[in-house]
């Protein structure tokens, strides 16, 4: 699934329009629906009449959502597990993955990638409406190790659960959850109200600091779903299993926590039992 790096880096590529052209300023001329369930709210049909002629003023992110403000309304997108967004020309052939396709002034088309059909698309008045059950950003300045700690001791839970809960903290994954913990040298399975002060630091210089790489490099190519950056190259830990962990060497192990596929390093990462 896309998480923060990977949706901010599609924000400001379609922002930017280093590709095609910048999104900002263009007109949704009518919206082409051939998965209608994408559509959240409203109904599929005020949907399609309250796109029409909406002019696009910017492309912001807020946790894992794509946010378009609109000339009346906003526009919100979130790619969940096989997503993407791309500027296309009108002319080119719609591939089998395209279900939902916003045409823009011609001849550009803004198209919803999503082979898994698991995307979800608002059109609202108020974006908090949706946005304001998330977390903090982890990468906003408010966003302090202080706050941080100040958050986790009001929970009793296994703390990479607790990370991946977007109304703890907005825009972490599986992705960028391991590698912070491996950073951290905490174990997945900690739980979030026993971290001691000196933990609770490392905790946030790893999540800042494995964000912030990831942005740098664009994201990580997942799969065959987001092919945009680089930072898969970087990981320490994650889909490494078996492999030589880079502080220690000591091979990679894979386990499940909370129901999901977690990868960590034995030595660096010790789980401790009371």
């Amino acid at each position: 699934m896309p998480e923060l790096p990977e949706v901010e880096s599609i924000a400001q590529r379609l922002c930017e329009g280093t590709e095609t052209i910048p999104l900002p300023g263009r007109k949704i001329k009518h919206v082409s629906l051939y998965w209608p369930r994408h559509i959240v709210q409203p109904s599929v049909s005020t949907f399609r009449r309250r796109m029409k002629d909406r002019v696009i003023r910017d492309v912001r992110r807020r946790g894992k959502f794509l946010v378009f403000p609109l000339d009346e309304g906003n526009l919100l997108i979130h790619l969940r597990m096989s997503g993407d967004l791309t500027i296309c020309p009108a002319k080119k052939p719609r591939g089998s993955y395209e279900h939902t396709i916003f045409h823009l002034d011609e001849p550009w088309q803004l198209r919803f990638s999503d082979a898994r059909k698991f995307g979800l698309i608002y059109y609202l008045k108020d974006p908090g409406r949706v946005l304001n059950r998330l977390g903090p950003e982890p990468l906003d300045p408010a966003f302090t190790a202080h706050l941080l700690a100040e958050r986790l001791k009001k929970h009793q839970r296994m703390l990479k659960p607790l990370l991946l809960d977007q109304r703890f903290l907005a825009g972490l994954g599986n992705i960028y959850t391991d590698e912070a913990l491996h950073y951290a040298g905490l174990h997945p399975r900690i739980r979030s109200d026993s971290l001691s002060q000196d933990q609770v630091e490392k905790l946030w210089h790893g999540i800042q600091t494995t964000l912030r790489e990831g942005l740098r490099q664009n994201g990580a190519s997942i799969d065959w779903v987001y092919r945009g950056g680089s930072f898969q190259n970087q990981f320490r830990v994650y889909q490494r299993t078996g492999e030589p962990c880079p502080i220690c060497s000591t091979p990679i192990e894979r386990i499940i926590v909370g129901q999901r596929g977690t990868h960590i390093c034995p030595h660096c990462q010790p789980e401790i039992t009371k």
